[in-house]
């Protein structure tokens, strides 16, 4: 089984789910709890509980919640590499899910805006050959942490490891432009984003026409489609591979679905499965993420270990 290193984002999400339509100006009741987030966290704690061998490098606080991550982290059997940063605290997202399960994000990248190319030369026995990088979009999206994540592809290029890099979100992608995102990334194996961010990134209004733009940049394509589930192209094919997402009676969160997706999609596409088989397993992975509150997988291990 190939080893996965992940390098992105840690956060600590604080949860909203309101009970009822939101009142503006007005009190709406919810359920507010605290859990472990950053979306390259969530992908390699996925990985890690899915049984495969996964490391994290990334930065936090010196505080309570950035210990309580790191000693989550290593609950679910990840191999984490945080630097500690003395002056900036753990990042934090507010992500507020309505009574339908959508969700809308506020982020405070903290520590994270800090991650520095010394914080990944520090973990540069991570970095080989046979080993698979996966990079967190947000690594490329934020300014401060945009030097580390190009001298972390640099590095894996260099190492001739396999790699795959996800769109982070839609928003900030946004922002910064697809220019410079495509031309950062170039070279990586696979490209793993959702409709919205393959929208921006080419221009394309449907995600068949996107991946096949894409294509020109990435070797292989994979673009999530909500309800409908993702699919998967790559040049030469007549039309890409579509799976169907698996059925979910009641979606409580759906923070992290598309984290626990690229976590259940790796293993097998890195074990030269069929990209339907990898397709199916990601899709499964992210029905079960949006079973649950939280972006991570739930361990009573990891609750007995921070309190």
């Amino acid at each position: 089984m190939t080893r996965v290193v992940v390098v992105g984002d840690l956060m600590t999400d604080t949860v909203a789910r309101a009970a009822y339509p939101l009142a503006k100006g007005s009190d709406t009741p919810a359920a507010v709890t605290t859990h472990g987030g950053g979306s390259g966290a969530n992908v390699a704690a996925w990985l890690a509980v899915e049984g495969t061998d996964a490391a994290f490098v990334g930065r936090r606080g010196s505080d309570i919640a950035g210990r309580n991550r790191d000693m989550e982290l290593m609950g679910y059997g990840v191999d984490a590499r945080l630097v500690m940063d003395q002056e900036r605290p753990t990042g934090t997202c507010v992500v507020m899910v309505t009574h339908k399960g959508d969700r809308t994000m506020l982020s405070d990248p903290g520590a994270n805006a800090a991650l520095l190319p010394e914080d990944i030369e520090r973990c540069k026995d991570l970095f080989s050959g046979g080993t698979h990088l996966h990079l967190s979009g947000y690594a490329l999206i934020n300014e401060g942490s945009r030097k580390a994540a190009i001298h972390t592809l640099e590095i894996a290029r260099k190492t001739q490891m396999s790699v795959s890099v996800d769109g982070g979100s839609s928003s900030p992608l946004k922002r910064m432009g697809a220019e410079p995102f495509l031309e950062w990334t170039q070279g990586a194996r696979l490209l793993v984003v959702n409709a919205k961010e393959a929208e921006i990134l080419t221009g394309r209004d449907t995600p068949e026409q996107a991946a096949k733009v894409l294509t020109a940049w990435y070797p292989q394509v994979v673009i999530t489609t909500g309800a409908d589930g993702a699919l998967w192209y790559t040049n030469g094919r007549p039309e890409p591979v579509t799976v169907a997402a698996e059925p979910v009676e009641k979606i409580i969160d759906g923070t992290g679905s598309g984290d626990a997706f690229v976590a259940g999609f790796l293993p097998p596409w890195l074990d030269g499965k069929q990209p339907a088989d990898a397709l199916t397993a990601g899709c499964r992975l992210a029905a079960r993420a949006m079973q649950h509150l939280g972006a991570r997988p739930t361990l009573d291990v990891v609750d007995n270990q921070i309190k």
